[in-house]
């Protein structure tokens, strides 16, 4: 799994307790996975379908550094499912966990439609002469 992504946790990030509120979280963590299937895709026009259970496996606090770390795990028809997992960037100490995340790429219509993809696309592929 690659991590790609960095965010430093802020106060405006924090719940109540000091630690990094689980819904900023989440929402970092579906636009990533969005960007990332529009780019294994091909195609900017993507929607969440689900998302597998989340598992918080621990706390980050104001001044952390964290990363997310997304990777294609199987292509459907008109899907792509992905995994995820966020961690301290200093520590490497695990965060959040989700083991199945699936958008579905769209078509003009805005209908489900193929996509025509089998396995994960690097970007330094995507420019060779």
């Amino acid at each position: 799994m690659n991590f790609h992504t960095r965010k430093w946790v802020k106060p405006e990030d924090l719940n109540p307790n000091g630690s990094l509120f689980g819904g900023s979280l989440l929402k970092w963590i579906d636009e990533e996975a969005a960007i990332y299937a529009i780019v294994q895709l091909g195609n900017q026009k993507v929607v969440t379908k689900f998302i597998s259970e989340i598992n918080f496996v621990s706390s980050a606090r104001q001044g952390d550094i964290i990363e997310l770390g997304i990777t294609a795990s199987e292509f459907g028809r008109t899907s792509i499912t992905l995994t995820c997992e966020v961690r301290n960037k200093i520590t490497r100490k695990s965060i959040l966990t989700i083991d199945r995340m699936v958008f579905v790429n769209l078509g003009v219509d805005g209908l489900p439609a193929p996509h025509g993809k089998t396995e994960i696309t690097y970007i330094k592929d995507q420019f060779k002469e």
